[in-house]
């Protein structure tokens, strides 16, 4: 899997890692760099591609997706796990690489957008260090009962977010997730915005506070 990267204007001390949503790619969040203000900071951005597979949720159509996606309905889900795992292990990798530079993993940040947060929310929570946050947007907790016997002890902070009229991920989604997170030790925190599947302005606004405060960054 290869990855859009944005490097940063000054010296690289912190890195995020971004994950696209079902059928999109590694370019689909690159305007957003700019509009964090973060490459000014330092941060680098890096953005899979993830590989194209078909997807039996989308008649087997094929896409780019992390995992296969088998039904959204909440009473009968089924959890590709094979396929989430080796999207968590190809993130462990992209994680090793950053700490190769020389960048702490508590200045590497994941950050994931609808399936590319289920896998932010899996790879950060199995990563053997401790990061320093996960930014998961318009998503749910990928294959809990699996994640609960493959997580570390680290717990890092957590932001989610998501959308009161996404009917492509249900806020039930979302909130069923802040429990089982809640459930595990964990502290995330669960804000909603009065959008569908999507990202705004006011979503974007939250997200660059929260990160200027986990790297430490003066936000002005």
């Amino acid at each position: 899997m290869e990855s859009h990267i944005l490097y940063p204007e000054e010296a690289h001390t912190a890195s995020i890692i971004w994950l696209h949503g079902l059928g999109a790619d590694g370019y689909d969040f690159a305007p957003v760099a700019e509009e964090l203000g973060l490459l000014k900071h330092g941060v680098k951005f890096i953005f899979p591609h993830a590989p194209v597979r078909p997807i039996t949720f989308n008649m087997g159509f094929e896409m780019r997706g992390w995992y296969d996606i088998i039904t959204l309905d909440r009473d009968n889900f089924i959890h590709d796990v094979e396929g989430i795992e080796a999207s968590s292990r190809f993130v462990h990798q992209l994680v090793e690489e950053e700490l190769r530079l020389g960048i702490p993993a508590s200045n590497i940040i994941l950050v994931g957008f609808s399936q590319g947060g289920a896998i932010a929310l899996y790879a950060g929570l199995t990563d053997a260090h401790s990061l320093g946050g996960i930014v998961a947007l318009s998503t749910y907790l990928p294959a809990p009962d699996v994640l609960h016997e493959k997580r570390t002890l680290f717990k890092p902070p957590i932001l989610m977010q998501h959308g009161t009229e996404d009917i492509v991920i249900l806020p039930a989604y979302a909130e069923l997730s802040y429990e089982l997170l809640r459930e595990m030790g964990y502290a995330p925190e669960l804000d909603f915005y009065p959008i569908g599947h999507t990202i705004d302005r006011a979503l974007l606004d939250r997200i660059q506070a929260w990160i200027f405060g986990i790297l430490r960054i003066q936000l002005v």
